[in-house]
């Protein structure tokens, strides 16, 4: 993280209202990401958006280190997910695969339509999956974060995190090939 960076994270901690401003900036697209991912509701998730920036405004004097922000931005939406998820009485949602597939150049209607027919796909077996097989491998596969990154924004030990990924991935792999119900 840049020097900068801490610097308006340290202004903000202290009340400073003008540099909250360009932290929402820098993470909105991020936060929108992982909510819609978790969500696979495009206004749902501008909604948990905006109160997770709300709530991380609110709750920004107790953050113990402005290094640790990041994983805790992320704690914030993960946990607003799996509440706004708990209120749908549902526990399985949609998911996108753009950002892993949307840099594909496609050349033709052919290879137009297996690439969303794989979209479609991997969205299907994606609302198969449990919630939190569902953040695993949002946060890993699709958003990036190492290990130990995971196992603090997810709270949980870095074994853990590896045998959940591991699971995942298998319970995944198993639905598109069978099609099975609910992983």
């Amino acid at each position: 993280m840049d020097e900068e960076l801490n610097r308006i994270i340290r202004e903000a901690k202290q009340g400073n209202k003008d540099a909250f401003a360009p932290l929402v900036h820098r993470f909105k697209d991020h936060v929108y990401r992982y909510a819609f991912g978790m969500l696979g509701d495009r206004m749902e998730a501008e909604d948990l958006s905006q109160e997770a920036f709300m709530k991380c405004y609110a709750s920004l004097p107790q953050l113990e280190s402005e290094f640790s922000f990041v994983s805790w931005l992320n704690r914030i939406v993960s946990n607003l997910c799996v509440d706004r998820l708990k209120k749908r009485n549902k526990e399985t949602t949609k998911t996108t695969s753009q950002d892993a597939l949307g840099d594909m150049e496609i050349k033709s209607a052919r290879e137009q339509h297996r690439v969303d027919s794989l979209k479609q796909t991997i969205d299907e077996a994606m609302e198969l999956l449990s919630p939190d097989h569902r953040k695993i491998i949002l946060l890993h596969d699709v958003q990036g974060f190492r290990y130990e990154e995971i196992a603090e924004i997810l709270e949980i030990p870095l074994g853990t995190v590896k045998s959940r990924l591991n699971a995942a991935r298998l319970a995944l792999r198993l639905v598109m090939r069978r099609g099975e119900d609910k992983v």
